[in-house]
């Protein structure tokens, strides 16, 4: 069965950390986040693996190269000059995805689900997709899926963040993770952006197709804010420590904290970070102090040409960029 991860994204949420690079393309615990989802396919027998880009598609080519490093082949969807949106991508894709069963899953993911378990469910109720969810315990803004025995039949809106009343169950969320037939490509329009809810899933539903709804207890985490980034990085560290990349450099002089810092850093003596990811090439400075931030070099965002509109505001201090986590 083949793969595909979706790396065409712009990561606007993850700006700065995200000017040189796209979402999938960082950094996490020693390799590419990418990277980590291309030997998560590889444990469960995946080798054939479709990758799409567009938003600084060298980065994600250059992190994951032909997949010999990880134990897999790529093949590269380039999705030029337009995104092509999560239908678009699979109709851009048809081709190399072939003629059989596939799975999808997002490039930005870290995670144990057990595919085998989802792909049994897949092939025990003859769906035509299946989609792999979990229980939204923490009411997190991720769309609901509506289920009824064992089939999803829609979608709701984002939960509401008050507590649940006693003996409601948590919403339903998508993984990123879904199982596909070739047959979702009699719904998806050709050449075109197009988005997979409203182009497959909810005109298969009406058209009474079978969507299984695989509900997996694993682990699971979405990098898709720079707070989401540290919180996890921290976590599958343990908690109390930092990770530092290469060739970075901490004075012995220096306080830093449950902080990530990526390639050359330089932290000098008498310098403070507590909860703070500072981006390449940053000099943290004698008498800096840095809390709960994302740090960049300030050249990197003048030389950028434009801020996207859904990135967190920052400040320049000095030759620094600094966002606050939120």
């Amino acid at each position: 069965m083949k793969a595909m991860i979706l790396a065409a994204g712009f990561g606007t949420r993850l700006f700065p950390l995200t000017i040189d690079r796209t979402k999938p393309a960082i950094p996490f615990l020693g390799k590419p986040l990418v990277g980590y989802v291309a030997e998560y396919l590889a444990r469960y027998g995946f080798r054939e693996i479709v990758v799409n880009v567009h938003h600084q598609p060298d980065s994600v080519i250059a992190a994951l190269g032909n997949g010999d490093d990880f134990g897999v082949e790529i093949r590269y969807s380039i999705e030029q000059p337009n995104i092509l949106g999560t239908a678009g991508a699979l109709d851009h894709a048809r081709d190399l995805l072939g003629d059989s069963t596939f799975l999808t899953i997002n490039g930005k993911l870290i995670t144990d689900i057990d595919l085998t378990a989802a792909i049994e469910t897949h092939r025990k109720t003859n769906a035509v997709a299946t989609m792999v969810l979990q229980r939204n315990i923490h009411r997190e803004r991720f769309t609901e899926v509506l289920v009824d025995n064992g089939r999803i039949t829609g979608f709701g809106g984002m939960p509401e963040s008050t507590p649940l009343s006693a003996g409601s169950d948590s919403p339903y969320m998508y993984t990123g993770i879904q199982i596909l037939e070739p047959r979702v490509f009699d719904y998806i329009p050709r050449g075109i952006y197009s988005d997979i809810v409203p182009s497959f899933y909810r005109p298969a539903i009406e058209a009474g197709e079978t969507i299984a709804a695989h509900v997996s207890d694993g682990r699971w985490f979405e990098l898709s804010t720079m707070k989401r980034y540290l919180d996890i990085s921290m976590a599958m560290i343990g908690g109390g420590g930092n990770v530092t990349g290469w060739h970075t450099e901490i004075a012995e002089q220096s306080s830093v904290s449950d902080s990530v810092l990526w390639d050359e850093v330089i932290v000098e003596p008498g310098a403070r970070l507590e909860r703070t990811i500072v981006g390449d090439g940053v000099v943290i400075r004698s008498g800096q102090k840095f809390y709960d931030s994302a740090i960049v070099r300030a050249e990197m965002v003048r030389n950028c040409g434009e801020i996207p509109e859904k990135a967190e505001p920052g400040e320049f201090i000095g030759d620094l960029y600094v966002v606050p986590l939120r």
